[in-house]
């Protein structure tokens, strides 16, 4: 059997969870199946992978048509050199849904979505797209009606996708999560990276990593940031904002907050993997205040790096994160963000307070990354998916 596994994001192009799944999905699922991956952006050096610019045409228009220019490019790029595609294609994110609903039509081949979001979940990307977000929310609902399997990566994904696309039949919507590799996700020694950013590593450290963008619940985790325990440091791997705007939003609101407490570090680039590992390591409580989640990877990871986690009670997190044995869970209402803020500091305060909580929710954690989340299991199960629909 031959799965096409196609995406906007592979590596060394990875800026989100999508990208980190895809990387870790292809490795596991090679050692079983052959596996073609194709990517936007630069060419590729490693072997089976190809990869799409956007049409020259197109450079300077909405990111959404730039984007269905890729798909188009990489639906015609899926037919081989000897003129046969593969047995299944599997798409991941809007981005490369569509060339995946072309190629299941040109080439007679079922079509399987993983959904790593879903574009009615996320309105706020209509700042970023202009009407580029109705082009998105087109095509990511053309390719689910018509896929023959869609995977979603948490129970509480699947509810919202059944919920967003009604005509979907359930039985076409499968639970298979992300997954964590334990071997390169866990506890490290090094402290260099902590002192190269002005962090202590005798005081506690309060954790976020993700992009900056209205789903990450930044603007309310700095909010929530004043009401954390003085003395508790908090640092902020943020980078990469949607829009002008909200990056402007986000710098007002750290810069208020630093001018009020201490130890507010904010670092604005991608770190290296290895350095990362630092970071999750020291930390005594990893953040994850998002508004909509459909698993959240990052979760897995601090986990895996044994160390507790405070998070938004969205989404899939549920499903990661237990209440009270790998960490804390906060009730979000948009209609009411203090709440929401003032609750997600609370529960930061708790867990800081008690050493040996925090340990023990580290090591449970560490437990359960290891047990349920294993890569060559995830992939198994997406290969037994690909097997029932041929």
């Amino acid at each position: 059997m031959r799965a096409a596994l196609i995406s906007r994001e592979y590596p060394p192009e990875v800026y989100g969870g999508a990208g980190v799944h895809i990387e870790f999905l292809a490795r596991e699922l090679r050692k079983l199946i052959d596996v073609e991956v194709h990517c936007f952006g630069a060419d590729r050096d490693e072997p089976g992978v190809h990869a799409y610019r956007t049409p020259p045409g197109l450079a300077a228009a909405n990111p959404a048509l730039a984007t269905l220019g890729v798909d188009l490019e990489m639906t015609a790029g899926l037919m081989s050199d000897g003129g046969s595609v593969a047995d299944v294609v599997h798409s991941h994110t809007w981005y490369a849904n569509l060339a995946g609903y072309l190629a299941s039509m040109m080439y007679d081949i079922p079509h399987v979505v993983t959904a790593h979001s879903l574009e009615p979940l996320r309105p706020w990307k209509a700042e970023q797209l202009g009407g580029g977000y109705r082009i998105s929310s087109w095509a990511e609902r053309s390719a689910y009606e018509a896929a023959a399997a869609v995977v979603a990566v948490s129970t509480g994904m699947r509810a919202d996708i059944l919920a967003a696309y009604p005509a979907l039949e359930e039985s076409r919507v499968r639970v298979i999560p992300n997954g964590i590799d334990t071997e390169l996700y866990h506890p490290v020694p090094g402290r260099d990276v902590l002192q190269r950013y002005g962090l202590d590593p005798d005081r506690p450290i309060a954790l976020f990593v993700g992009r900056i963008t209205r789903q990450k619940g930044v603007g309310h985790l700095v909010a929530a940031a004043g009401g954390f325990t003085p003395g508790v440091q908090l640092a902020l791997c943020a980078g990469a904002p949607d829009t002008p705007e909200l990056a402007a939003e986000i710098t007002s609101a750290v810069q208020r907050l630093q001018a009020g407490r201490e130890g507010v570090v904010w670092i604005q680039e991608m770190l290296p993997r290895e350095e990362l590992l630092q970071l999750l390591t020291a930390a005594d409580v990893f953040l994850c205040p998002s508004i909509y989640e459909p698993q959240g990877i990052v979760n897995l990871e601090a986990m895996a790096c044994e160390t507790a986690v405070v998070a938004s009670r969205v989404g899939g997190i549920p499903d990661v994160v237990v209440e009270g044995e790998t960490g804390l869970l906060v009730d979000y209402d948009a209609a009411r963000p203090e709440e929401f803020e003032a609750g997600f500091a609370a529960a930061v305060n708790s867990v800081i307070g008690d050493p040996d909580r925090l340990r023990a929710m580290g090591l449970a954690g560490r437990d359960r990354a290891v047990s349920e989340y294993g890569w060559d299991a995830i992939a198994a199960r997406t290969v037994q998916l690909y097997e029932s629909l041929l």
